[in-house]
């Protein structure tokens, strides 16, 4: 009795495989067991050119709702090894599944995510094979950001930039720009943390000896200390004009209030008082 030859073929892979016949529902490609049986189904819609008999097809193999390995000639339109920033198309309690430009989303195991991406946010992530020998996407590229990164040149202390986010850490987030420029920005320099993969602009703070920059998600001072003025007059309208918020208020109230700072709340204060708007009294500020 004849052993039968295995596949050799799995889902989320891409393969060159021969075109061994044409039926109705399109054309049949060999498994390379021997047994037509096996042969995988290259579906009419999933042909982005025709094929006959004999020809030798690059395709991605996935598995159908019936769980029958198929074909598409839609195949990830980036190479191993390369990273591109990619929409995330489901997330599952296993991870989520990134759209590569393939017939099927591949697969961002828990594993390799930054944070915790939401379905239409879009990411930077690296195509790679796992131990399965099947494609998958990590959101760990901060090694491949680095070779593709370039030194800052003639950014100056202020200068705007836009980018988007790449990674997260305790001390603060990782930009790459769109002049493939590395900046950190740390926590003291934004008031809310950005998620991965969102598109920020901003404002240099500093040029590193090593081309990298620190740059900051706030205003300048000026022009915070006036949005900070305007959130805490909108504040004391919504109260009747009055709030138990003053200077001598803890900063972690302050942060929990109005989102700012003890220092940028006490300039916005001062600034309301020297303009006449606000009195202060007994530890709390009333709208004059």
């Amino acid at each position: 009795m004849e052993e039968k030859v295995k596949c050799k073929y799995g889902p989320s892979t891409v393969a060159t495989l021969r075109v061994a016949r044409l039926g109705e529902m399109g054309a049949f490609l060999d498994a390379g067991t021997g047994n037509t049986s096996d042969d995988i189904l290259l579906h009419r819609t999933q042909q982005t050119s025709p094929v006959s008999v004999g020809d030798e097809v690059e395709v991605f193999l996935y598995l159908d709702p019936k769980h029958r390995l198929t074909a598409s000639m839609r195949v990830p339109k980036m190479k191993e090894g390369q990273i591109a920033r990619l929409k995330v198309i489901n997330v599952s309690k296993d991870g989520a599944f990134l759209d590569v430009g393939a017939e099927r989303g591949i697969f961002l195991p828990y594993a390799g995510m930054r944070g915790r991406p939401q379905v239409g946010e879009v990411v930077w992530a690296k195509l790679y094979t796992d131990k399965s020998g099947r494609l998958a996407v990590t959101m760990e590229v901060e090694d491949e950001i680095r070779r593709a990164s370039r030194p800052a040149e003639g950014v100056k202390i202020g200068d705007l930039l836009h980018g988007s986010v790449y990674n997260c850490t305790e001390k603060g987030v990782f930009v790459f720009t769109e002049e493939r420029y590395i900046v950190f920005v740390a926590n003291k320099e934004m008031e809310e943390r950005p998620r991965v993969g969102e598109n920020v602009d901003v404002r240099v703070t500093f040029v590193r000896t090593d081309g990298r920059l620190n740059a900051s998600l706030r205003e300048p001072k000026e022009k915070a200390m006036l949005t900070d003025a305007g959130r805490i007059l909108e504040f004391l309208e919504g109260r009747n004009g009055r709030m138990p918020y003053s200077d001598d208020t803890s900063p972690e109230v302050i942060r929990d209030r109005f989102r700012v700072s003890k220092a940028a709340f006490k300039r916005a204060m001062g600034h309301l008082m020297k303009e006449g708007r606000i009195e202060v009294k007994d530890g709390w500020t009333y709208l004059r």
